[in-house]
């Protein structure tokens, strides 16, 4: 990867592709600022928010107010999806900032659970599903506009863009956690939690973000179907009744969706290893201070984030879903040493093992990045918001959620190899997928 490589890869970028990169991208980084601000603080912050328990049932609380946030996100995703297939990507990218920065807000000035009991579980609650839901509808509709708006090569790390920006909002999460957490969370010349203070400036800059995408154009190849068809609609004598009966008739073969579906499982396993079970086996087993767990996942974010951007760069000179498919192989190569080693380790070396495995399995997690674009062609433009964020919703509801509370029951009867209980399934269906994809491509360019 040489400075002449680096200078290519950006000269080939439109004026419009470089504004558009940078207006989204400034928005998916506050997104996933205020969304994982919460994630990363979820040890300390379910400490304020929830009642007091045993580790095991701690365990199983963490894993509910986690999955939890996933519960409407197949509302979310029929609601913006709509919009985003009938009035513009652009719409929705301006509305769920704006959602993100009322619920950070709220999040902010929220008295605790020793302060109003059970209504500070439920509100902080409800706070995390509206983050969820705007996050995954800004993360679908970024992708999709930067998707309509440019072609391949360049098309592949465009899109992967948003990820990366995604991650470097996570990893400033982390940042500020840290800070936060490095005096047990002192209280500042304002009189405020440093953790509140970070809610009350993720709103801030969310709503600037919000402003900021006002100046976007809609997405040229979504912008360009919809002119196509009020011509025909006006050339045709066509009502909007008859044009709405089209749509409907579009469809998409059963086989894409299970396939795109099975691809967006893959992902919540790993994050939620890489940050949640690792952050558990952390505190339970090796005495680690909150503020030590979350400096520990500031480490791994930033690995993370040069993965990503890794990725990302190379997916302008290789195929994407051969990119994918070595990550998969990489990622099960090094994860079955971690039970292996775990079990053979001492207590003192047993946090830096873990804190290696988080890294690799950061870095190698099989996902979507960077394939998106592949994924989205083979869905029917008027309805590709819609499908795509609906899928991808219901297949991290129930990932989630299996990874979560499965993880907690598995690996309490198969110790560390019960990972494997979710990695395998997630794994063998992610590959079986990738190929169908495959052999799409291989059957449109024949």
């Amino acid at each position: 990867m040489n400075t002449k490589s680096v200078r290519n890869y950006f000269s080939q970028m439109t004026k419009n592709q470089r504004e558009a990169v940078g207006l989204l991208s400034i928005g998916t980084f506050l997104e996933y600022f205020d969304l994982m601000l919460y994630v990363h603080m979820a040890i300390v912050l379910n400490e304020l928010f929830f009642p007091a328990t045993d580790p095991f049932t701690a365990s199983l609380m963490t894993a509910f107010a986690f999955c939890s946030t996933f519960l409407l996100r197949p509302f979310g995703a029929l609601i913006f999806g709509y919009i985003g297939d009938t009035v513009g990507r652009k719409t929705v990218v301006i509305l769920t900032t704006m959602l993100m920065a009322v619920s950070s807000l709220i999040v902010a000035f929220l008295p605790t659970y020793a302060q109003i009991g059970i209504t500070a579980s439920w509100v902080i609650t409800i706070c995390r599903m509206v983050q969820s839901v705007s996050a995954a509808a800004e993360g679908t509709g970024a992708e999709l506009y930067l998707t309509e708006s440019s072609k391949p090569p360049m098309q592949y790390p465009l899109v992967s863009s948003v990820a990366v920006f995604g991650a470097l909002g996570g990893t400033a999460a982390l940042g500020i956690a840290t800070i936060a957490m490095s005096e047990d969370i002192f209280k500042n010349s304002m009189g405020m939690s440093s953790w509140r203070l970070a809610f009350l400036v993720g709103a801030g800059v969310a709503l600037v973000g919000t402003i900021a995408r006002t100046s976007l154009k809609e997405a040229d190849e979504f912008s360009d179907k919809k002119k196509q068809l009020e011509t025909r609609l006006n050339e045709n004598k066509m009502t909007k009744s008859d044009l709405n009966e089209e749509f409907m008739k579009q469809k998409t073969s059963f086989r894409t969706s299970l396939a795109y579906f099975l691809i967006q499982c893959a992902r919540p396993p790993g994050f939620y290893f890489v940050y949640i079970y690792c952050a558990e086996l952390l505190k339970n087993e090796c005495g680690y201070t909150l503020s030590e767990i979350i400096f520990d996942n500031f480490i791994v974010s930033i690995v993370d984030l040069f993965g990503l951007a890794a990725v990302t760069f190379l997916s302008y000179y290789f195929a994407p879903l051969k990119i994918i498919k070595s990550k998969l192989f990489l990622f099960f190569s090094t994860i079955i040493f971690f039970p292996l080693i775990l079990n053979n380790t001492s207590m003192a070396d047993k946090g830096i093992w873990i804190m290696i495995f988080q890294c690799l399995a950061s870095v190698l997690v099989f996902d979507h990045v960077p394939g998106s674009p592949i994924f989205y062609k083979y869905f029917p433009v008027f309805k590709r918001f819609t499908y795509t964020s609906l899928l991808t919703a219901f297949a991290k509801l129930a990932t989630y959620s299996i990874a979560s509370f499965g993880l907690v029951y598995a690996t309490d009867i198969f110790g560390y190899w019960g990972i494997f209980t979710i990695f395998v399934p997630a794994g063998i269906g992610f590959y079986v997928s990738v190929n169908y994809f495959q052999k799409l491509e291989e059957t449109q360019k024949n």
